[in-house]
């Protein structure tokens, strides 16, 4: 049952980097990052870049405020960068994408494909991206990742009402994989062309925390 509490979204962004970038740091330092990033088309190394060009894209993007259009402003990587400093990398992006979710007002909104959203909401999109491609991360380099259930409740909460509250509650993190069709339902297979709702609803809740 969801509980309605004032979040802290901009600790969440800065957590979900912490989370992800200590345990790529621990277990895939030295692995082949060339691999392709589980059931994505990317490779390790590229998937890594789509992150931080996404999270610093939400922080142009709540900055701006455009209501009909993408920025111009892009972030990327050092390719020739070792795996600790690209890891450094997306940690910076998710702190900018944090200060500018702590600067927003209330009213501030911002244009998305998948709905205009405000503070937030796109901290939630920073949060999905950055737990999910660490699941898509991991997989490509054959180690298991679950994103926290800290993390994914709010996060399913704020951007996935689609979502049974039953089946968020209780397993919060394997149902962000699922939503986002990174695992398959026994019977069902792996969900194709989903997408969250960044719009605003309501103050979100917390489906479990760890």
């Amino acid at each position: 049952m969801s509980t309605a509490v004032a979040l802290d979204w901009a600790s969440l962004v800065t957590e979900a980097a912490e989370r992800s970038t200590a345990f790529l740091a621990e277990h895939a330092a030295d692995a082949d990052w060339s691999r392709p990033a589980g059931r994505l088309e990317w490779s390790c190394h590229g998937t890594l870049d789509h992150l931080a060009l996404g999270l610093v894209g939400y922080a142009g993007l709540l900055t701006a405020k455009p209501q009909d259009r993408y920025i111009t402003l892009f972030a990327s990587l050092d390719p020739h960068a070792p795996v600790s400093a690209r890891l450094e990398g997306v940690r910076i992006a998710a702190s900018l994408l944090a200060a500018t979710v702590r600067s927003a007002a209330p009213d501030d909104r911002a244009w998305h494909p998948w709905g205009h959203s405000d503070g937030p909401g796109f901290a939630a999109m920073g949060v999905v991206e950055t737990v999910v491609h660490t699941h898509d991360i991991a997989t490509g380099l054959g180690l298991g990742w679950t994103p926290p259930d800290g993390l994914a409740g709010p996060a399913l909460d704020r951007l996935f009402p689609d979502v049974p509250p039953g089946d968020a509650a209780s397993a919060p993190g394997r149902t962000l994989l699922l939503s986002t069709g990174r695992i398959a339902r026994p019977g069902e297979g792996h969900r194709t062309g989903w997408q969250w709702d960044g719009t605003v609803r309501r103050a979100g809740g917390v489906r479990g925390h760890d």
